[in-house]
């Protein structure tokens, strides 16, 4: 109410992007923010399928600078009709005029995280980790990884199908760098299997390097454990790669997304209804050849570790939201040529914007991008793909493949 076309709108909560939404209706640029996962994917979900009237700019040369071009009313006073007096123009700024036969769309936005700083070094050499000098997730107790300790004994991490995977017992590991606790996870039957867990830092995403010295810790000491856990508040994709790929016989290597509500610290209550760690499934993707010489991704689904029958199970595509494919990776960000909706929802995909567009758009390519399986692609400069899975809980899983 009180910007321009072209301001910028500052909202730090942005729940289901309402703002956004608003800012892009009206001509005006934005920035939100939000910590919750569901609510930046419901924003982005909602944002790629709006559609918006086109409205008759004042100064078309000027671009959207120079404003709309708004319907005007005549303010009739006393004064004026008693002086016989012309009178004066009132602009409705809530009534733009409606340019007919055009519909405009969200513009390009991006969805940036507090990055993960690194420094590559000059020479190309990777320079030697000293683990007494690493970030707080490689320094062994720390006072919030107590605190990340009793959420996780009180909470249990989550699977799908609102089963957990629930701790009789959680204690510190002392004499390791990169793993952090001990515990014994319950089981259906009543008993109790160790696992060790290996905490993420606090901002930024857990690396491979940690990844690779905390397997060789458990591998060292004398008690095998039945699980290995990875609980970080954003994984690395090489790293989770790497997690995906351990095959260590008879223990099964796991990864848990922690809730950001877990920086808050004393503003948050502690209750075992809270669903602090949520179990992150291991997605299945396929690259196939296509005719021409170029590329297909068919995603499979998710196999995810059942807490009640003890096995990893697949539970196929019903439960993803939606999925993006970067069909040229530049291992720095995540440019979608191409997004699908398999859920179907007809309030959330690409359905109403294709009814807008009637005509503009092939029905039979709108059909496809509710699907698993990508369009034809061709090999791009980085010879890299990226995929991003967004599961019905707002987890986000991120897999790389190189194509050959």
């Amino acid at each position: 109410m009180t910007t321009d076309p072209s301001d910028i709108v500052l909202d730090p909560t942005c729940g289901s992007g309402t703002t956004a939404y608003v800012a892009e209706q009206w001509g005006r640029r934005w920035i939100t923010c939000d910590t919750s996962r569901v609510a930046i994917t419901l924003a982005k979900q909602r944002l790629m399928t709006a559609k918006f009237d086109y409205y008759e700019l004042a100064h078309p040369d000027e671009g959207i600078r120079s404003g709309f071009k708004y319907k005007t009313v005549p303010h009739i006073t006393l004064g004026s009709i008693a002086n016989n007096e012309p009178p004066k123009e009132e602009t409705l700024y809530d009534q733009p005029y409606i340019e007919k036969g055009k519909v405009r769309v969200t513009g390009p936005f991006t969805v940036e995280a507090v990055p993960s700083l690194r420094v590559k070094p000059f020479d190309g050499n990777t320079p030697k980790i000293d683990a007494t000098n690493e970030q707080l997730a490689r320094t062994g107790e720390t006072g919030k990884q107590a605190e990340w300790r009793d959420e996780l004994k009180a909470t249990g991490i989550r699977a799908v199908g609102n089963k957990v995977i629930s701790f009789s017992r959680i204690e510190p590991i002392i004499a390791t760098k990169f793993l952090h606790a001990e515990g014994e996870i319950l089981e259906e039957d009543g008993t109790n299997k160790k696992a060790y867990i290996s905490f993420g830092p606090d901002y930024g995403a857990i690396e491979q390097r940690q990844v690779e010295l905390a397997i060789n810790e458990a591998r060292s000491l004398k008690s095998k454990p039945d699980f290995v856990i990875f609980a970080a508040f954003h994984f690395d994709p090489e790293a989770a790669k790497d997690i995906d790929l351990i095959n260590w016989h008879g223990v099964k290597v796991l990864k848990a997304q922690m809730s950001v509500d877990l920086l808050t610290k004393d503003l948050r209550k502690k209750r075992s209804s809270n669903q602090s760690y949520w179990l992150i499934g291991q997605p299945d993707v396929e690259v196939m050849k296509a005719k021409d010489g170029k590329y297909k991704v068919k995603v499979n689904g998710f196999d995810y570790y059942d807490p009640v029958s003890g096995e990893i199970i697949s539970k196929g595509t019903r439960h993803i939201a939606m999925w993006f494919l970067d069909t040229d990776y530049d291992e720095r960000s995540l440019y979608p040529e191409q997004v699908f909706f398999p859920e179907g929802d007809s309030k959330r995909d690409w359905t109403r914007l294709a009814k807008a567009l009637s005509g503009e758009v092939n029905d039979e390519l709108i059909e496809h991008f509710r699907g698993i399986e990508s369009l034809p692609f061709s090999e791009g400069e980085h010879k890299k793909i990226a995929v991003k899975i967004i599961d019905n809980r707002g987890i986000e899983s991120f897999v790389i493949k190189e194509l050959k």
